[in-house]
């Protein structure tokens, strides 16, 4: 059995220890996952999937006045069908977690309103509660709203299939989220540059349920791993890990590098975006610096001699392990010797 959102093949052993095997079916069409213990987790959904759902309800009511869920097809690709509340052209969806119990923005209220557009045309207006860059970074310029690319497609495809389902010539739909400035004080916005509200995020559409189950599979998986391992941090990282370390079985491990570093019995090599990984590296890396990420880090003068030190003190505490990072087009801008 293979999780369609990270290509991973279940163990035999994980899938005989499922203690819930009527949820084995989620599992497959990857709304849950199995871990080591056999437990299965729901995956929640994020906040480009929440947004895309509210706006496209807000569409489909526009013709059918009252729609209480909407399909939405997922940055990677799955289908899902996620409950809103919309009427008359305004539809809310709350943030579903999953089993993600420490996502601070679970249960936060997404609203759109939609109008017919007289001029044609299809205008999608990101509003209140949606944070925007307080200055221009690698990948953004200075006002522009937080919304990332996965998202924002996902966001547009699904006020797309609205538009055709509900037969307009057009519409205008604008995007709020009344608790996302409050929200956004318990997240990494205000450290990181956006401001007035929460980001609108997905690489797959999914948040997965992170918590000491799936750390438990992570390392049974570091353990059953019969040649070296690839470790990484993120979507893109496990993207760019299979490409460029083809003979390597490569493993998302999210933030718990330091229980999989432990886990490793041999040569292994960490594989990624440089953010969390020099931040595992050194928390303090950005000291000093005058950037608010390591990414804008990568983009200054500095960046050279700052992974060339992060990279030799890191070798002194794993010898063996090699390290290369990655931008988000697969190009190295790091790597260790």
């Amino acid at each position: 059995m293979r999780d369609p959102v990270t290509d991973f093949e279940y163990p035999a052993a994980w899938v005989a220890a499922c203690r819930s095997p009527d949820l084995l079916d989620d599992v497959r069409r990857g709304v849950a996952v199995l871990t080591a213990s056999g437990s299965v987790l729901r995956r929640g959904f994020t906040t480009g999937t929440t947004a895309a759902a509210a706006c496209k309800a807000a569409i489909l009511s526009l013709a059918c006045e009252t729609v209480r869920e909407v399909d939405v097809t997922l940055p990677c690709g799955i289908a899902v069908r996620l409950p809103v509340d919309g009427y008359r052209g305004r539809a809310s969806c709350l943030k579903d977690a999953g089993d993600y119990t420490t996502d601070v923005t679970g249960g936060l209220e997404f609203v759109a309103m939609a109008a017919p557009s007289l001029s044609g045309g299809v205008q999608f207006v990101p509003g209140e509660g949606i944070g925007s860059f307080s200055r221009d970074t690698p990948r953004h310029r200075q006002g522009t709203a937080a919304i990332s690319v996965p998202a924002l497609d996902c966001i547009r495809r699904s006020i797309d299939e609205g538009v055709e389902e509900a037969d307009l010539g057009g519409v205008t739909v604008i995007l709020t989220i009344p608790r996302g400035a409050e929200v956004a004080q318990k997240t990494l916005n205000p450290r990181v540059g956006v401001h007035g509200g929460i980001s609108v995020l997905g690489t797959t559409g999914f948040v997965e349920p992170w918590d000491d189950h799936m750390t438990e599979g992570v390392i049974d998986r570091i353990a059953r791993a019969p040649g070296a391992v690839v470790l990484t941090t993120g979507r893109l990282g496990l993207r760019y890990s299979r490409l460029l370390f083809p003979d390597h079985e490569a493993i998302l491990v999210g933030n718990k590098l330091e229980e999989a570093l432990g886990a490793l019995s041999g040569d292994a090599v960490i594989c990624g975006l440089p953010g969390l990984i020099l931040k595992f590296m050194n928390p303090d890396v950005l000291e000093g610096t005058g950037c608010a990420t390591v990414e804008e880090l990568s983009t200054t003068p500095p960046w050279e001699e700052t992974v060339r030190r992060e990279f030799a003190a890191f070798r002194v505490r794993y010898p063996r392990v090699r390290v290369v990072i990655v931008d988000r087009d697969g190009r190295i801008i790091g790597e260790s010797p």
